[in-house]
C-alpha cells in the first residue's frame, strides 16, 4: 500500500526572527517539499499573534504558487466561521483560476486566535449562520452550482476555474469528523492539537460510519501530527522535549488548544469566561527515519489513513528541513 505525505506549515516566528524570516523559511520549505515530492504543502490561519506570522492563508498561497510549478498548496485552514462564503468561494477561484488543479481549500472550525481577534474578524455581523449552513454555501459556491431553493440563485462566484478548488474539513474531535461526513467532504484529524487517541478513534468512526456517499463522493481519512525526524534517537528526542501542549477547558465543557502558557493568561483577560489550564507534553511522533517509517505504517494500516500532513516546528531551521529530508528518504520508494 502506497502512502502520501504532504506538510503543514505555520510560519512560525521563533524567538529572534521576524515575520519576513518565518515567511522566507516558508518559502524555502515549499520548494524543498516540491523538489521532494511532497504531495501538498498548507499554511495556517492565527491572528493577534507575535508567535504566528501567517493571519492570512489566501495572500500567502499565492505567493507560494508563484514561487512552485507542480505541488498542490492550500489552507490548512480557513477559519469560516468569521468570513463569508461567497467572498472565500471567490478568493479561491482567483487561485484556481491562476494554477489550476493545484489549490486546496481546507475549512477550520477553530477561532484561530483570541476572543479579542475573534470580535474584530466578526465586527458587523448580527446574524451569524451556523458553521455547517457556511459549509453548504461554500460547496455551492466553489462549484457554481446553487441549488434552486438558493436565496441567491442565479449568483456566479467569478472567475469560474477550469478546475474548482478540493474542500477539506480540518477538526479534532467526533463531531467536525461527522460535519465532514454528512457534506461528503475529505477530513482530516488534527491530532497534533489533540492528542487524545480515544477521541481520534471517535473521529475516524464517526466519519466513516456517517458518511454521505449520496454526493457522489468517497470517504477520505487524512491525519495530521507533529513529526520530527532526526539522524539519531537522541537528537529526535531532544529537539521534541521542549514543546508542550496548553488547552483551556471553558466551564461550558468546550477546549481551545494555544500556543503558551502566556496566551492562555491573556484569553483570560479577554474574557470573562471561567476556565482551567492544562499544560502537558506536546503529542510527537519523533526518532530516525527507520523509526518513524515504522510507526507512520502502523497507524496507516490500523486507521486506514489515506495520507499524513505533517508539521514541524524545529527552531533550528536546517534541523527541520533535515526532518523532512530524512522523511522523504523514508517513504522513498512507497510515495504516492
Amino acid at each position: 500500500m502506497g502512502i502520501k505525505l504532504s506538510i503543514l506549515d505555520q510560519s512560525v516566528v521563533f524567538p529572534g526572527e521576524t515575520a519576513y524570516d518565518a515567511f522566507q523559511h516558508t518559502i524555502e520549505l515549499v520548494q524543498k517539499a516540491e523538489a521532494l515530492s511532497y504531495n501538498r504543502f498548507w499554511v495556517s490561519e492565527h491572528h493577534d499573534s507575535e508567535q504566528v506570522a501567517g493571519s492570512s492563508p489566501e495572500v500567502l498561497i499565492s505567493h507560494l504558487l508563484a514561487k512552485t510549478e507542480r505541488i498542490r498548496i492550500g489552507s490548512g485552514g480557513i477559519m469560516l466561521q468569521h468570513y463569508s462564503p461567497y467572498k472565500v468561494a471567490e478568493n479561491f477561484n482567483v487561485l484556481a483560476s491562476l494554477a489550476p488543479g493545484r489549490v486546496d481549500l481546507g475549512i477550520g472550525r477553530a477561532p484561530g486566535g483570541l476572543p479579542r481577534s475573534t470580535k474584530a474578524l466578526q465586527q458587523g455581523i448580527t446574524e451569524a449562520a451556523t458553521l455547517a449552513d457556511k459549509l453548504e454555501d461554500l460547496q455551492q459556491f466553489v462549484t457554481n452550482q446553487l441549488h434552486d431553493e438558493h436565496p441567491l440563485k442565479g449568483l456566479k462566484v467569478s472567475p469560474i476555474p477550469t478546475v474548482p478548488v478540493d474542500i477539506y474539513i480540518l477538526g479534532a474531535s467526533a463531531a467536525s469528523a461527522q460535519s465532514a461526513a454528512e457534506a461528503g467532504l475529505p477530513y482530516v484529524f488534527a491530532q497534533f492539537i489533540n492528542g487524545d487517541h480515544a477521541i481520534a478513534e471517535a473521529a475516524f468512526e464517526a466519519y466513516h460510519q456517517h458518511f454521505n456517499t449520496e454526493k457522489g463522493t468517497q470517504p477520505k481519512l487524512l491525519l495530521a501530527l507533529s513529526l520530527i525526524v532526526a539522524d539519531t534517537e537522541e537528537e529526535a528526542i531532544e529537539l521534541a522535549g521542549e514543546y508542550k501542549n496548553v488547552k483551556i477547558h471553558l466551564e461550558n465543557g468546550k477546549t481551545l488548544t494555544v500556543g503558551t502558557l502566556e496566551q492562555a493568561e491573556e484569553y483570560g483577560r479577554q474574557t470573562q469566561a471561567k476556565f482551567t489550564v492544562e499544560e502537558k507534553q506536546a503529542e510527537i511522533t519523533k526518532g530516525t527515519k527507520e523509526t518513524v517509517r515504522q510507526k507512520l505504517i502502523e497507524i496507516q494500516q490500523k486507521y486506514n489513513i489515506d495520507e499524513f500532513i505533517v508539521t514541524t516546528s524545529v527552531k533550528d531551521f536546517s534541523k527541520r528541513l533535515r526532518s523532512f529530508e530524512l522523511l522523504s528518504e523514508a517513504f522513498a520508494e512507497l510515495l504516492v
